[in-house]
Parts: structure tokens; C-alpha cells; sequence
């Protein structure tokens, strides 16, 4: 939320996840240990970790009360600042347990979200983040206020001396607050995204396909994005590295070219208001002609963090979009192991560069289908759409003659269909085919 964060000097946390049995997805246990990773990337000092059984969640403190003084004694000895409950808790929930634990209490969605805000660098990822953060916070604001909930107004009979009479309760203010907030935040990042959009209009009129680079977060995606093109993007060993997307043209075997994009990483129980939040942004992904999902071949849980993407992907409307896996970090796969591959899957490691050329190469098997040969006859004036079928493709023969050239190219569809648009008529051949 903001205000309140757990960034800054590294406070001492206790981390709580719960086993309910066979559950979907990445196993309780493994969760908890993703968490811990999370809170390290945070800022926090994991000082100990509590797992519990149960059979449903307890609806007033989510662990049951005796659990909650075991925390506690855990908390205290370990002279823990912070519990970090791997679940979502409901509001109800974390007043309850922050009352009985005496501490601050966040849950997997609120540490999610606390990161984003520390690595957002643009101001459409900070314009992101903060609606994602007041979304979260509007319904948890009788958590933040009840102390206040009757500080102004409350009718003529209620409330303490000096303070009887009409107008709204601190509650209400507050929620009128954080709505006008909501609204002027929304309007802005609409201003943002038609910016973006305009450029990238200006980027299709060089009509490349897009290909973005989809993955479990820490998979590997920038490393990748930067050994296959002269991006730069920070690339560290740490959950959500990178939020912001890059965008770099990539040359194909075949002289083909396309758009390579790179997108936030997904993870296990993504908090579903940064989903909405990050729609613009991801906006690059559903658009895309191809997929390139990035795993971390070397995981035990690569089978797991395939299945999240797949939802997300689902769920923001790209899940029929044509991929390829792409099995990365072979570099730490035990010697002469290598990932089982399938037809639409290749190995790769992008610290060391193994396998990187046979990817571009099944990236140019995908986009083989879509190109096609034009003859054209173009004003010799228009060296511009010349330049752009060399760029995108092959440019076969080419004569210039009395102003004008002909020209044959294989290039991809959209290209095609610019140069007919541009072909000249009345040359004495046909002028596009």
C-alpha cells in the first residue's frame, strides 16, 4: 500500500503458509519457499518459516487462534517486525491476526505488490502499480481506520463532544479519497497507454511481426532479450527483475525481421488486480503473432510454472496464441542432461548461448509459411519501401530503368501488401503479383 511498505532497512519477517491437501499448482511447500525468495527480493530478513495443515481456513484468523499464538512465540523470539501469510487474506482476517499477533501483517498479494512498486521505472509502471496498490487498499480500509471510523459527523445524538453533527465519517472521506484517486490515476494512465499507442502505430507502418518473450518470473526472459538482441535490460538473479516492456528488432535467418518483445514475468497466484492494472502492457502479448515462453529447464518445478503461465496466458486473452518452448538454462542441467524437447520446443541456455541459433531458426520455420514472392515496378523514387523489403526479407532482382525499378522480394504478408499498394500501373507489365 502506499505508505506502507516493508523496503527501506530490512525488517526481521515470519512467513505462514498453510497445507490444504491436494491443491492445484505449484505444492504448498514449494510456495513457501517461493515466497521466501519474494521477501528477500522485497527488502525483508526471513527470521522463520510455519506451515500448518488444515482443512479449510480458519474464516476469523485464517489459522486458528492457537496457531496464531504459536506465531506469535515465534515472532517474538525471533524478534520478527513482520508476518507474511502465503494466502490472501481477507480483511477481516488481517485486522484479526495483526490484533492477536501484535504485529504488522501482509499477505502473498500485498508483498507482490510492494515489490512492483519498487521496481516500476516508468510512469506508466508507476501508474500501474499505484491503481494495483488502491485497488487492493479499498476494501481494507476499516482495517486502516477503525480508530477514526466516527471522528467527524455521525447525527446529533452520537459520537464525542465537540464533534456531533452532520457530515461524513473519517471512513467515508477516506474511500471518497482513495476513489477520486482511482479515477484520476485511470484518466492519466489512458493518456499514457494513447501515447504508447501511437508509437506503436508508427511501428507497425514498418509492418514486423511481434514476437514476445512469456515466462515464470526469474525464467530467464531478459538474459534471453539481451543475447538476442542490443538490449540492455537488467537482468538479475531475483524475482520481477524487470516490469517495464522493450521492445528491439530481431533478425531472422533468411534476412527476415521481427519485433521482440519483453514483458513482466507471471508467477504463482499473481494478484489478479495487478492482471488488470498491467492489461496495456500486456497488451504487447496478446497482439503478438508468436509466443516464446521462456522455462527454467533447470527447475523441479517446470512442469508447475508451465501450467501458471498457461492460465495467465488464458486469462488475458492470448491463449491460443501459436508458441514455442523454450527450455532455458540447459547450462545448469546435471552433464549430458538435457530437457525433453517436442516439435514446437527447443533447449537453449541464453548465459552461455548454446541453442540460440537453432531458436531463430525455429522462429524462421514459423514465419516461413507467411512470406511470399511480389514483382513489383516502383517509382525509382521510392527508395524507402526498397530499403524496407531488404530489411524484412530477400530482395531477388531489382532493374531500374526510365525511373522506375523492378523489383521481386520475398517478404512477409504485410510488406507484400505494401509494395502492391505502391506498385505503379501502365509499365508495359503487370505491376504486382
Amino acid at each position: 500500500m502506499p505508505g506502507d511498505r516493508i523496503s527501506g532497512s530490512a525488517e526481521r519477517a515470519v512467513l505462514v503458509g498453510i497445507e490444504l491437501g491436494a491443491r492445484e499448482g505449484i505444492r504448498s511447500e514449494d510456495s513457501l519457499s517461493e515466497l521466501k525468495a519474494l521477501a528477500q527480493s522485497a527488502g525483508a530478513e526471513v527470521a522463520s518459516t510455519v506451515s500448518q495443515r488444515l482443512k479449510a481456513p480458519d474464516p476469523r484468523t485464517f489459522i486458528g487462534r492457537g496457531k496464531a499464538a504459536e506465531v506469535r512465540g515465534i515472532a517474538d523470539s525471533a524478534h520478527a517486525e513482520l508476518v507474511i501469510f502465503d494466502d490472501a487474506l481477507t480483511p477481516a482476517q488481517a485486522r484479526n491476526l495483526e490484533n492477536e499477533l501484535k504485529l504488522r501483517v501482509i499477505d502473498r498479494s500485498q508483498l507482490i505488490l510492494d515489490i512492483f512498486a519498487q521496481r516500476a521505472r516508468t510512469l506508466e509502471g508507476k501508474l500501474q502499480v499505484e491503481i494495483a496498490q488502491l485497488s487492493y487498499l479499498q476494501p481494507r480500509l476499516t482495517r486502516q481506520w477503525t480508530h477514526l471510523s466516527r471522528v467527524r459527523g455521525g447525527g446529533s445524538g452520537a459520537g464525542m463532544v465537540g464533534t456531533r453533527g452532520p457530515g461524513e465519517t473519517q471512513l467515508e472521506v477516506d474511500r471518497r479519497k482513495v476513489r477520486e484517486r482511482l479515477s484520476r490515476l485511470r484518466e492519466r494512465l489512458r493518456e499514457v497507454v494513447r501515447s504508447r499507442e501511437i508509437q506503436r502505430r508508427r511501428r507497425l507502418e514498418v509492418p514486423y511481426p511481434t514476437v514476445a518473450l512469456v515466462g515464470y518470473t526469474n525464467s530467464g526472459k531478459s538474459t534471453l532479450m539481451n543475447a538476442l538482441t542490443t538490449a540492455e535490460v537488467e537482468a538479475a538473479d531475483r524475482p520481477f527483475s524487470t516490469l517495464d516492456p522493450t521492445v528491439r528488432r530481431l533478425k531472422l535467418p533468411g534476412r527476415m525481421s521481427v519485433m521482440l518483445v519483453d514483458t513482466v514475468g507471471f508467477i504463482h497466484r499473481l494478484p489478479h488486480m495487478l492482471i488488470e492494472a498491467f492489461k496495456a502492457t500486456l497488451e504487447e502479448v496478446r497482439t503478438a503473432s508468436l509466443l516464446l515462453h521462456v522455462v527454467d529447464a533447470s527447475s523441479e518445478l517446470a512442469p508447475e510454472r508451465i501450467e501458471v503461465v498457461d492460465k495467465v496466458l488464458e486469462e488475458i486473452g492470448a491463449g491460443a496464441t501459436p508458441r514455442i518452448l523454450v527450455m532455458n538454462k540447459t547450462d545448469l542441467m546435471p552433464h549430458g542432461v538435457s530437457p525433453a524437447q517436442s516439435r514446437d520446443s527447443v533447449a537453449v541456455s541464453a548465459l552461455t548461448g548454446e541453442g540460440l541459433d537453432e531458436l531463430l531458426r525455429a522462429v524462421a520455420r514459423f514465419f516461413a509459411g507467411s512470406r511470399e514472392e511480389v514483382a513489383v515496378t516502383l517509382s525509382a523514387e521510392r527508395g524507402d519501401l526498397v530499403a524496407m523489403a531488404r530489411r524484412d526479407g530477400e530482395v531477388l532482382s531489382e532493374e531500374y530503368r526510365d525511373g522506375v525499378v523492378d523489383m521481386r522480394a520475398l517478404v512477409s504478408r504485410p510488406v507484400a501488401g505494401r509494395l502492391r499498394k505502391a506498385a505503379l500501373s501502365g509499365q508495359g507489365s503487370p505491376h504486382a503479383r
